[in-house]
Order: structure tokens, then C-alpha cells, then sequence
């Protein structure tokens, strides 16, 4: 059989890759006889090219298991050259038996995951490494970073900077390939010299400040260390030029520490009463508390999201809405409930004759919770460990806002609120007043709406969950 060549766009040009390999595999062609390569190298002689992928109508005759084209998806994005064939020849053999892959001990699944391993650890590691330099130019300030992965991840990674930073217009650069965001669109361009990126910025020595600030040579892993942060990435780092130094002083320091006098702990955080409300309750220091919470730091939540969501209303709002945790739209946007279940719950909150602009409506966490499934990110529902994390900033907004009714919707606001373990169907429908604090009101969350199969059944608990909000209502209407 004479050898296909199969000349793919770029060298991570997994879609292409798909494309003729369900060819390939559909016509028969074992892995022996396919050379693959990249556009721009060199033709070999004895191979023939590979004809479209859609010649081949037989091509969607055969379904592959999930778990496989997310291994590949990633694996292939490593700079092994023999990738390609790897992944097509692992292909052939799972799709006739997809218990391939839960051999742990064959070669090509070894490596394939092997492969893959390394590619997660890669864009990892662009996530954590890259550092944005301002720079000036005729339409604002620009910020870039040079970075240089192993691997070619920058097409894959980039978006999770488009979300993180979406507010600000960046380049990363790298000398494959480089990323540009301008607020709107996520472009690519060829790959650039370490020169095109700026060397530092005026906000270095506040950045080092910092650094230097919360270094606890107590906890110091140099190993631990190195392996997180291994030496290539130092360079492109603006607290590189501290690593040493506080390295050499972490013995001194920690010996000081232990030879400090102990100090008295401080109080634990602990609920407000009403008689305790801070004076004023307006505007201003809901601005103030929005700023803390954009830097929480108390769970791990904030790292994969796009920003923290606040709570969002008039100052002297009568009722506050709390639900579980933003979605995705939400997360993009900055606001809490504008996605599918805010656009339910305006129309519920309407038909009870609440308006949402005399409301207050929030979440019990305030940074999105997913898993990454492809292109979406799915919901996770937060954690007791999150939630607790989160407790203190909505007793900060309750106590500046001293709402007369708390509505928590959902197990979620629910267990935020009360302190502890609700069950919906014991306490929905009803107002539990509560000394000294708002009184509060269980409900599902809107949410739960949504993912009701039957049509019959879904009209009846929004009708449900609309008699629960007009429980609301003259809350919100009081003086």
C-alpha cells in the first residue's frame, strides 16, 4: 500500500488532525502507512497526499469514546514529533475495543498519557509564570509578556487569560506563536523575539515589595520550590532577583521567629447583631467591601475563575436575594444573576410584584466553581470548605445592607445564612424570624427550575416558587 502523507496546518492542529484520522481510519489505512507532518516541512518522495477528509463519507461510521479524544486532545498538543502517529495508531485500536485505555500497562497508553501529563503541566505553568508589562500606546495602555512553553499550549491557554484579564487589552508572546486579546476578540499571530517584550514596568518595585512582604522563610521548600518554579522560568520573572537572597536569609529569619516572644491570637470572626450595624449603611461601604472581596484569597475558587461577583442593588434594599454561587455569564460579566437563572428569576420576582432594582440580590460564594468539560465549563456546587470560606463577606453584606428579609434560595444560601444544614422541604413557604437579625425565607433556587424534564411539572413549581416570592413582596414595600 503506497504511504498518505497527511500535511496538517500547524503543529497543533488537533482539529485538522481529527479530521483525517476519522478519514484515514474509515478507508482502512493502517498506521504503518500514514506519514504525518506540518505545513512548511519538507514533502517526502514516496508518500502520497492525502486526499480531504470529506472524500470519504464513511468517515462518521464509527463513534470514538470520549475519554480518548480528551487524551488526544491534549497529548497532542506536545511537541513530541511522533505524536501524530501515536494518536492514530492508539485510535485504531480503541475504536473496535475502547478497553484499551484501562490498560495501564500498554505502551502506546502509557505514552499517550504520558504525553498528555506533561502538556497539562505545561499550561499549568504559563497560567502561574506569565507576567504582564504596561506599556504605552496611541490607544491606552497595552500590556504584554514573553513566555516559552514547551509545548504548543498558546491557542489552548490563551483563553483562560481572555477571561481572567478581560478588562485589559494584552499580548503574550512566545517564539511560536503569540496571543493578543483587545477587550473583544482573541486573536493569534506568528511567534516573536524575547526583544519585543518589555524588561519591566513602573509597578516592579511594588510587585517585589510584596513578594518580599509575604516570603515565610518558615515554610520554605527549596526542592518544592524548584520544582514548581523551575529555574527557566526565573528569568522572565520580576521577583527573580529576590529567590536567592531570600533564600540565603530564610535560616536567620525563621531562628528569629522562633525566638520571638509568642503573641495573643487575634478574635474570631463572629456574626453582628443588629444593635452592632455599622452607621452609615450606604453605597460607599458596599464599594469598600465589593474591593476585599475582589482580592479573597480564602479558597482556592479564585484561581481558576474570571473575577469575584458582588452582590448587586440599591444600599436601603428591604429584601435580599441570596443564591448559591455565580455561573458562567455571570463570572464573565462581573454580576450576579444574568444568566439563565436570573433571567427565570426576574420574570418569578415580576409576577410577585417585586421589582428588581428596589432588590438586593448576591451569592452565598462569590467566585464560580466548574469543571471543564471541552469548551464549557460545567457547575460544581460549592463545598462546606467554599462556603465557609465565603460566610464572612455575606454576613458583611447583610450587616451593611440590614435587609428586612434575607430570601435564600437554594441549600447552598440557605446553609450560608443560617449557619448551618437546611432542608428546603421543612422550611420553604414560610418566614423564620430570627432576634436580632432579618428574618428569612427558604426557597429552591431558580436553577432547580431549570433542570426539571417535565414541562407540566416545571410550570408548577415556577408557580410554586412565584407564591414563595409574594412572601416577599410586602418586605419590600414597607417603610
Amino acid at each position: 500500500m503506497t504511504a498518505r502523507r497527511v500535511v496538517l496546518d500547524g503543529p497543533a492542529d488537533v482539529a485538522g488532525w481529527r479530521a483525517a484520522a476519522r478519514s484515514l481510519l474509515a478507508a482502512g489505512t493502517p498506521a504503518s502507512s500514514v506519514v504525518w507532518s506540518v505545513k512548511g516541512e519538507a514533502d517526502d518522495l514516496f508518500c502520497a497526499a492525502l486526499e480531504a477528509p470529506a472524500a470519504h463519507s464513511a468517515a462518521r461510521g464509527f463513534s470514538v469514546a470520549r475519554g480518548f479524544l480528551e487524551l488526544a486532545g491534549t497529548g497532542l498538543l506536545h511537541s513530541d514529533p511522533g505524536r501524530f502517529d501515536l494518536f492514530y495508531r492508539l485510535l485504531a485500536r480503541v475504536v473496535p475495543d475502547r478497553s484499551v485505555l484501562d490498560d495501564a500497562a500498554d505502551p502506546d497508553v502509557v505514552r499517550a498519557r504520558d504525553l498528555a501529563k506533561a502538556v497539562r503541566r505545561d499550561k499549568h505553568k504559563m497560567t502561574a509564570f506569565v507576567r504582564f508589562r504596561e506599556i504605552a500606546t496611541s490607544n491606552g495602555a497595552h500590556f504584554v509578556s514573553w513566555f516559552e512553553p514547551e509545548h504548543h499550549i498558546v491557542e489552548a491557554t490563551a483563553p483562560f487569560f481572555a477571561r481572567r484579564f478581560a478588562s485589559m487589552r494584552w499580548s503574550i508572546l512566545t517564539p511560536e506563536r503569540s496571543a493578543h486579546w483587545d477587550g473583544d476578540e482573541l486573536v493569534f499571530s506568528e511567534g516573536a523575539r524575547r526583544a519585543d517584550a518589555p524588561d519591566s514596568d513602573a509597578l516592579e518595585a511594588v510587585w517585589r515589595t510584596y513578594y518580599a512582604s509575604i516570603f515565610n522563610p518558615a515554610r520554605l521548600k527549596v526542592a518544592a520550590m524548584r520544582s514548581e518554579m523551575p529555574r527557566k522560568y526565573w528569568r522572565n520573572l520580576p521577583e527573580a532577583s529576590l529567590i536567592r537572597p531570600l533564600i540565603a536569609s530564610a535560616a536567620v529569619r525563621s531562628a528569629a521567629m522562633v525566638a520571638a516572644p509568642a503573641t495573643m491570637p487575634k478574635k474570631g470572626h463572629r456574626p453582628m447583631k443588629q444593635t452592632e450595624l455599622p452607621e452609615p449603611h450606604n453605597a460607599s461601604t458596599l464599594d469598600a467591601l465589593r474591593a476585599e472581596v475582589d482580592e479573597c484569597r480564602n479558597c482556592p475558587l479564585w484561581a481558576d475563575a474570571t473575577q469575584a461577583v458582588f452582590g448587586e442593588g440599591p444600599a436601603d434594599a428591604r429584601v435580599m436575594f441570596v443564591g448559591e454561587q455565580p455561573g458562567d455569564k455571570e463570572d464573565i460579566q462581573g454580576r450576579p444573576f444574568v444568566g439563565p437563572a436570573g433571567a427565570l428569576f426576574d420574570r418569578a420576582a415580576q409576577e410577585a410584584g417585586l421589582e428588581r432594582d428596589k432588590v438586593y440580590v448576591t451569592n452565598a460564594v462569590k467566585h464560580f466553581k466548574f469543571e471543564p468539560r471541552g469548551k464549557f465549563r460545567l457547575h460544581k456546587t460549592p463545598g462546606p470548605t467554599e462556603i465557609a470560606a465565603c460566610r464572612p463577606w455575606l454576613e458583611r453584606e447583610m450587616a451593611t445592607l440590614r435587609p428586612r428579609l434575607v430570601v435564600a434560595m437554594g441549600a447552598t444560601a440557605a446553609r450560608a445564612v443560617m449557619g448551618r444544614v437546611v432542608k428546603i422541604g421543612e422550611t420553604r413557604g414560610s418566614i423564620l424570624q430570627r432576634e436580632g437579625e432579618p428574618d428569612v425565607l427558604v426557597t429552591v433556587h431558580p436553577s432547580y427550575l431549570l433542570r426539571l424534564p417535565d414541562e407540566e411539572r416545571k410550570r408548577a413549581e415556577f408557580s410554586r416558587f412565584v407564591e414563595d416570592l409574594r412572601l416577599a413582596a410586602p418586605f419590600a414595600r414597607a417603610a
